[in-house]
């Protein structure tokens, strides 16, 4: 199976799973894109922006930069994740680079890259005219169980819900953020820790392994698994919590974590 893989950083998912990847003989990864993912328009950007605060509060978007060290930097602690750019150049797996994840720059990538499927690892909203252009079009893999927690960060919003079970996704992508078809899916148990940035980091780190795994079952056997996907059906959908969602987290952790 050829494989393109596109993210929006070298580090995250992408710095994680290229080295499980590359070691299994069923795939061969042709290229490698890293596109930050901005929006061409700065105007569009921060309009989104401003949206998102109206929704969440203040207090909610300060939340969220906090949390963001739990799923970038805190979970290095309990897993390998490795730069892709210096792995691709000591392992001649081609490298590229992209504006931006939609950009006709990536597009033409894709093209080139020759994959009979694309994955997509840490990425925002793609385009139709990015994700149809492989043979079988795009992969992504989202670290919750789909339908019930589409576009929800990991961890958190299971023991918002006073859930003890995560898990990941590994789905066809369409128009809709999170709603393609499931090729593959597995749910892991919440190992709680002292502190809730350390649960939401630990388990986010087994969560990457798990995923790493799953996926390179998946390719090796894509055509069963392809031929078998699932539609999602009605899902529900999240975003960055609010101050009040915040401490109500906060709250079913003590509860849960007992």
């Amino acid at each position: 199976m050829k494989i393109a893989i596109l993210s929006t950083s070298p580090y995250g998912t992408l710095g994680h799973h290229l080295p499980s990847l590359f070691q299994c003989k069923d795939i061969e990864v042709t290229m490698v894109i890293v596109a930050p993912g901005l929006v061409a328009s700065k105007s569009k950007r921060y309009k989104r922006l401003f949206k998102k605060i109206l929704k969440i509060g203040v207090l909610g978007a300060m939340n969220g930069v906090k949390m963001r060290k739990w799923y970038t930097e805190d979970i290095k602690q309990y897993t390998d994740i490795a730069n892709a750019e210096t792995f691709c150049k000591e392992h001649n797996i081609p490298f590229a680079t992209a504006p931006s994840t939609n950009s006709p720059e990536t597009q033409h990538l894709l093209r080139e890259s020759g994959a009979e499927v694309a994955l997509s690892l840490g990425n925002g909203y793609i385009n139709q005219k990015v994700f149809s252009i492989p043979r079988y079009g795009m992969v992504n893999i989202h670290h919750e169980v789909l339908p019930q927690y589409q576009n929800a960060q990991s961890i958190i919003w299971e023991i918002y819900n006073g859930s003890t079970d995560t898990g990941y996704t590994i789905h066809k992508i369409n128009k809709e953020i999170d709603k393609g078809e499931v090729l593959y899916q597995e749910k892991l148990p919440i190992v709680f820790r002292d502190t809730l940035a350390d649960t939401v980091a630990f388990n986010y780190a087994r969560l990457f392994d798990a995923s790493a795994k799953g996926l390179v079952k998946l390719l090796s056997h894509f055509d069963e698994y392809y031929s078998n996907a699932k539609p999602q059906g009605k899902g529900t959908s999240y975003t960055t919590p609010s101050y009040r969602q915040f401490m109500k987290i906060e709250q079913q952790f003590k509860k849960l974590k007992g």
